[in-house]
């Protein structure tokens, strides 16, 4: 799995390339912000979920949450199931409000 800052993530989202970015923070978090083109799926849903991630095993698949612990965890769990491109956001929302979109507040 590779990690990658909100600055490199923001380079690399830009380069074009096509992802899969996964939020698995709680609902009530994402009031906070959330990436333009990520999916919600809570971390203790995820495992619930394969049937429909398994379309993207070889795929670039982002992990996200607050502050990358958890993201960090369910990119190790896709990593075991067999997921061959995993890249999570260090540091996860807050360091994305911090160090790219101002507008999204730090919790």
């Amino acid at each position: 799995m590779r990690q990658m800052t909100a600055i490199e993530l923001r380079d690399f989202l830009a380069t074009g390339v096509a992802t899969v970015q996964i939020d698995v923070r709680e609902d009530i978090e994402l009031e906070f912000g959330m990436l333009e083109d990520a999916v919600h799926i809570p971390m203790q849903s995820v495992p619930g979920q394969l049937n429909v991630l398994e379309k993207h095993k070889n795929d670039t698949v982002i992990v996200i949450c607050r502050s990358g612990k958890r993201s960090d965890q369910i990119g190790q769990f896709l990593e075991q199931m067999g997921f061959s491109d995993i890249i999570n956001l260090a540091g996860g929302m807050n360091s994305w409000a911090t160090d790219v979109d101002t507008s999204m507040t730090v919790y």
